[in-house]
């Protein structure tokens, strides 16, 4: 694919196509009465992803999760997010426009609604040999609204690094850490 199919990625699977590197920033949970997030943390979304016809209310005005536009897959953590650590066990859900630019995460402690900035130059396509392909590379976003312990990071950063299998059924299977700071 050229790079104009590449950067159109985005138009066409949308908010799906998400992750960021484990290795930049650990993140740790620190106790202070209620938990607080340290200033960055790491999470996967992992599975297949499965159409939104009632989404749930979030709590963020940006995004209105009934309206038909989003997909979902789970959330899992990876570093320095509250409540349950064990990386087999989802703790939340991923929720993504297929054909938009938004996305929200609703995760123990609060929520957030995220817009998609830039697409890396170096996402490629690979071919799966069975009529499917990897999407594989960097995304950019930009933290709108948070809620609960998640507050500080609006107007924050999320980095992905993306391993979305687009299968020859026309389901996709993510695979996407997502690196998330503070401003």
């Amino acid at each position: 694919m050229d790079s104009k199919a590449l950067m159109n990625r985005k138009t066409a699977l949308g908010a799906a196509l998400v992750a960021a590197s484990p290795l930049l920033f650990p993140g740790r949970v620190r106790a202070q009465g209620t938990a607080a997030v340290a200033d960055t943390f790491v999470i996967l979304l992992k599975g297949l992803y499965q159409p939104v016809v009632h989404g749930p209310n979030l709590g963020l005005s940006t995004v209105d999760l009934s309206d038909g536009s989003y997909s979902t897959t789970k959330i899992y953590p990876v570093s320095g997010t509250p409540g349950n650590t064990n990386p087999n066990k989802a703790i939340g859900d991923f929720y993504a426009q297929f054909t938009g630019d938004l996305c929200a995460y609703h995760i123990p402690g609060g929520s957030f609604a995220m817009r998609f900035t830039f697409v890396d130059d170096k996402i490629v396509f690979v071919d799966d040999g069975q009529g499917g392909q990897y999407l594989r590379g960097t995304l950019e976003l930009t933290i709108l609204e948070a809620t609960g312990v998640y507050r500080p990071f609006a107007g924050g950063h999320n980095q992905m690094v993306d391993n979305l299998h687009l299968l020859a059924s026309g389901a996709a299977d993510e695979f996407c850490y997502c690196n998330i700071s503070r401003p």
